[in-house]
């Protein structure tokens, strides 16, 4: 199992993953990513700007995320405190196949997340999650990730945290 960056050409693949995941995250009655958004063009900017990563395992693709090292502008107006102001990664739009349902590959992403931020000399990686996203609240818990306060996203509130790589 390997993290490597996407290619444009598994853009139809990646997009039936996240559409994989918004259909549970609805099924689970989470508000997040109703409204549109992720969408198929955000996948295609995410890779065309280098941010776009897969999880791939003998050809399948298990798992995708946005892995930015850069700055996350609505991270500047945290109602809390990082616990860093150091250079971070920023993971958004993390998804699952169903094919990995149940082996874990949400956590192994984020440890080969962790790995690569490393990797660069990063030792801070910033997420955001809905309140509701029960999934995602259970790997940042798992994996030590601090709760740090609420950052705001087309006009709502996201539970902000940060991990501290040593």
């Amino acid at each position: 199992m390997i993290l490597r960056k996407a290619d444009i050409s598994e853009v139809p693949v990646i997009w039936d993953i996240l559409q994989q995941a918004i259909a549970q995250r609805k099924e689970d009655g989470s508000k997040q990513w109703q409204d549109g958004y992720p969408n198929e063009q955000t996948v295609r900017d995410d890779i065309e700007n280098g941010y776009g990563y897969v999880v791939a395992d003998n050809n399948s693709i298990l798992a995708y995320a946005a892995v930015i090292f850069d700055i996350e502008p609505a991270y500047q107006d945290i109602e809390g405190k990082w616990l860093t102001d150091a250079d971070y990664v920023v993971v958004h739009r993390v998804a699952t196949s169903g094919l990995a349902k149940g082996r874990g590959i949400a956590t192994k992403l984020f440890e080969m997340i962790e790995t690569l931020s490393m990797e660069h000399n990063v030792y801070s990686i910033k997420v955001d999650t809905n309140f509701d996203n029960v999934p995602m609240l259970r790997i940042l818990d798992k994996l030590n990730y601090t709760y740090c306060g609420e950052v705001y996203f087309r006009g709502a509130a996201r539970r902000a945290y940060e991990k501290v790589l040593g």
